[in-house]
């Protein structure tokens, strides 16, 4: 005893300054350009969805601003959600991989059950109530990754053979049965976006992980041949299979499947270099392309914006990506590098299909464009992904003593 200060108040009060110069050293250590560009991106999004929005909104008596109120609070209860995650050791999260892929997984069956909805024609969703839904193939990308980066980092990490090699046949087929089953789950609702962005991660995945070159080539070539099969046998919903009809040939259904892409087009390019201005798109308040505050709110983006706009949407979207592999090449252990990548892979995928269905490059998947499009599901989803990259990005060096 010291003063009336006894040894316990003492290492008491060493560990709390510890704690503090903890969480001084981390909030230093986020990856600042990654968060500028996120909240960035957020102002963007909300200021889209407004104007995807309102008008519609308006003429049906209801709240103009409803719908950009929700995707607010989406935003809000995501960030924090994402603040949550980072704070975490991530390294702790590969004994509990295999419990997060499974309630990931239990979600997807469970909406196959009686517990599921069919919204705009895909039976993805459960209703919650109160006018929430949740649609657990969102989720179910971050199981997939995580567990991918359990099984690929395990030879490396645990070193039971030549690290040179990377995995092996065995490991392969492990990575392709994880997600087969989720795959074959999301198909059934169907959701064919979800599963093609299954197939990205599970291929940049690999390739990251160190998978010879011959193996990704079989592989490819094998879902190439997937992709046949599903077609000659028919497992397509009628409208996918003219979805991809109209994305060979736009002219040959103008009024029905290639409506969507169409007008899409139109949006884009009536918005020229600069523009029509914020809430001032024709096309946009017209109600002419349809889903614009999800799956097609880049057309918003291009039409009132124009040109410069959309590259300011597309770079910012850019430095995200940019961010998670500087994350993936620095973090201090193969199962961080690989929860980095495996993430950009989806981002990235995703992205480019969204954008890329927009611009008439790529067939009309329903995939919503990450971190803009409207969407409780999907924003709670990319910010757990990008929470797990700060967290990667955080431990990447040990911490001061």
């Amino acid at each position: 005893m010291i003063g009336g200060i006894g040894a316990a108040d003492v290492v008491e009060g060493y560990g709390a300054r510890q704690t503090w110069r903890h969480r001084l050293v981390a909030l230093r250590r986020l990856d600042w350009k990654l968060i500028t560009a996120v909240v960035a991106l957020s102002v963007l999004s909300a200021l889209l969805v407004r104007s995807a929005t309102f008008a519609e909104l308006a003429e049906q008596g209801r709240d103009p601003n409803g719908f950009v109120k929700r995707h607010l609070l989406n935003l809000a209860l995501g960030l924090i959600l994402g603040g949550v995650v980072a704070m975490l050791d991530y390294r702790l999260l590969r004994a509990y991989a295999p419990i997060v892929y499974g309630l990931a997984c239990v979600g997807l069956v469970a909406v196959l059950s009686p517990l599921g909805e069919t919204i705009n024609g895909s039976h993805s969703w459960i209703v919650l109530g109160g006018g929430f839904q949740v649609q657990p193939s969102e989720f179910a990308k971050v199981g997939l990754v995580v567990l991918l980066a359990m099984l690929l980092a395990e030879p490396r990490d645990g070193e039971p053979r030549d690290t040179d090699s990377g995995p092996g046949g065995r490991d392969i087929v492990l990575a392709l049965a994880l997600a087969g089953g989720p795959a074959v789950l999301v198909l059934a609702q169907p959701d064919l976006g979800t599963t093609m962005v299954f197939g990205a991660v599970v291929m940049g995945m690999l390739a990251v992980a160190g998978v010879r070159k011959r193996w990704l080539a079989g592989l490819a070539g094998a879902a190439v041949l997937a992709a046949f099969a599903v077609w000659f046998f028919g497992l397509l919903k009628p409208y996918q299979i003219a979805r991809f009809t109209a994305f060979i040939d736009p002219e040959a259904d103008p009024r029905g499947a290639g409506y969507n892409a169409q007008q899409a087009r139109i949006a884009v390019g009536s918005g020229g270099l600069t523009g029509k201005g914020l809430f001032e798109g024709e096309q946009t308040g017209g109600h002419f392309v349809p889903e614009q505050q999800t799956d097609f709110i880049f057309t918003v983006a291009g039409e009132e914006l124009g040109f410069i706009g959309s590259a300011l949407l597309i770079g910012l979207l850019g430095v995200v990506l940019w961010r998670g592999l500087r994350i993936a090449t620095a973090a201090a252990d193969p199962f961080g590098a690989l929860v980095a990548a495996g993430v950009v892979c989806w981002l990235g995928f995703q992205t480019f299909e969204n954008i890329g269905m927009t611009l008439g490059i790529m067939p009309i998947t329903g995939l919503p464009l990450p971190l803009v499009s409207y969407g409780g599901s999907a924003t709670f989803a990319n910010m757990i992904a990008l929470g797990l990259l700060q967290a990667v990005h955080l431990r990447a060096r040990p911490f001061p003593a």
